[in-house]
């Protein structure tokens, strides 16, 4: 495995201040989802970004990061990977992480690969089908990387970046069939020294561009719950976004 599953540090973080201005939608009537739209002025033509969130899933963050890709041109949608039940931020420490991968909070609500995928598809098609996406790039954070990784094939997606990834696959980073860029902490239990490296070695046999950029003084989670008062918090989440569009702009427009 090149990064670990989901634990404790996934849900701790700072809450970003701002007034989200996407909007809310369903995903296959089913699903929610939140919707970021870029200006005329702004807008790249047929470009999308699918944004796979951390376990905190549809929250404040994950919405302001989403108007963020959408000022910076790219129709933006976050999805409900958890099917109504993500992970609250700050849980206490005993929270039990394998049992809600397993069986949800309420024991019939999995969020295993069989019960995410079908979202994961059913998002892709509405950007495709509902707004016109052509060019479709996608950003996975902690939970979210797995799902980039695995539809990160040229035809469902075509440009990937993770920040912080949990649950990758040696299998599945070796498959994938476009550009994949890594935004990675210091301090990370899930993706440590040693994964990482192993992920460079793997994503050097497979051909395709890539990028792993290494931020100090940070932990895991850092890109969507880092504290903005701390200045290398701060920089450190603002230039893994910019790292993000820049991957976009460079290889999916």
């Amino acid at each position: 495995m090149t990064s670990k599953p989901p634990s404790q540090c996934c849900s701790v973080g700072v809450k970003f201040s701002g007034e989200p201005t996407g909007k809310s939608i369903k995903i296959a009537n089913k699903w929610e989802g939140y919707l970021a739209t870029p200006s005329p002025d702004k807008v790249h033509a047929g470009a999308g970004v699918l944004y796979l969130p951390d376990v905190i899933g549809v929250w404040q963050n994950s919405k302001l990061m989403a108007d963020q890709f959408a000022a910076n041109g790219y129709v933006c949608l976050v999805v409900d990977l958890f099917n109504g039940d993500p992970v609250k931020l700050n849980r206490p420490a005993d929270f039990d992480f394998p049992g809600w991968l397993t069986k949800g909070s309420t024991g019939d609500n999995p969020h295993t690969v069989e019960a995410v995928e079908p979202i994961v598809e059913a998002s892709i098609k509405t950007l495709k089908e509902e707004y016109g996406v052509t060019k479709l790039g996608s950003v996975g954070y902690c939970f979210g990387a797995k799902y980039t990784v695995r539809y990160l094939n040229g035809d469902d997606i075509k440009v990937g970046y993770l920040a912080h990834p949990s649950f990758v696959t040696e299998d599945e980073l070796a498959a994938i069939k476009g550009p994949l860029s890594i935004a990675a902490a210091e301090t990370d239990t899930i993706f440590p020294t040693e994964e990482r490296h192993k992920s460079e070695e793997i994503l050097k046999k497979t051909g395709q561009l890539y990028q792993i950029n290494l931020f100090s003084g940070v932990a895991h989670g850092f890109s969507v719950r880092g504290n903005v008062d701390i200045k290398a918090e701060k920089f450190a989440k603002e230039q893994a976004f910019l790292q993000a569009v820049t991957w976009f702009d460079s290889w999916l427009l």
